[in-house]
């Protein structure tokens, strides 16, 4: 997935003779904190929520100082490139450019969201299993073993790191709702399971909290 698949063409971007205070409707009527400012198909930077609120809104956005370089994407990035930026600069939305530094678009973080939500296996029946472990053990071609011994499959699978510890938590997200056995298991092979949500004690609630959400994203 690059992020020309993922781009947003609902969020106009601004020019440079809008106001501040029509920046700021435009922020209000999206969720969003951040917005492009193109001149034709140049893109000129983006501006900030706060760089707006620091000067009078009734000028033209055009006479800011932005507090930020100029953060945008290629059309061609992966998609872990352009969370990466975004974390990076704090983003609610990210500009994206051709090869030619034309404006193509943006993504917001609710695109992201949706992105994520329709490939993560979110939505598949199964079960969930956090493994904690030092970062030199983790080997995912051995855990898969384990779980596929036992006629399951992995759906999903993500580590979470910590920069203060050696250890990390390896999630995996498995396409059974009884796993007692996968983790006896993983027991067995001295994994520690640090945490485990068979989906017959918890799918329906957690099917009415994903189905909110994308109510409240207008999915």
């Amino acid at each position: 997935m690059i992020a020309s698949n993922l781009l947003s063409q609902s969020i106009v971007p601004l020019k440079t003779s809008d106001t501040g205070e029509e920046a700021l409707s435009i922020m209000s009527d999206f969720y969003v904190k951040h917005l492009p400012i193109v001149n034709s198909k140049q893109l000129l930077g983006l501006i900030s929520e706060d760089d707006i609120l620091n000067h009078d809104v009734l000028e033209a956005v055009g006479s800011f100082q932005l507090s930020m370089s100029r953060p945008y994407v290629k059309e061609g990035d992966h998609i872990f490139e352009v969370m990466s930026i975004m974390s990076e600069f704090n983003l609610t939305v990210i500009p994206v450019v051709d090869t030619d530094d034309n404006y193509l678009g943006l993504i917001s973080q609710d695109d992201l969201l949706r992105f994520f939500a329709s490939i993560g296996s979110f939505t598949e029946p199964g079960s969930i299993i956090v493994l904690e472990m030092s970062k030199q053990d983790y080997s995912l071609a051995q855990i898969s073993r384990i779980i596929e011994s036992e006629n399951a499959a992995v759906l999903s699978c993500f580590i979470t790191t910590n920069l203060d510890s050696t250890k990390i938590d390896v999630t995996i997200k498995i396409n059974l709702q009884d796993i007692s056995v996968i983790l006896a298991t993983f027991q067995r092979y001295d994994y520690t399971v640090k945490a485990s949500f068979q989906e017959s004690e918890y799918f329906d609630s957690l099917k009415d909290r994903y189905d909110s959400l994308m109510s409240f994203l207008n999915v």
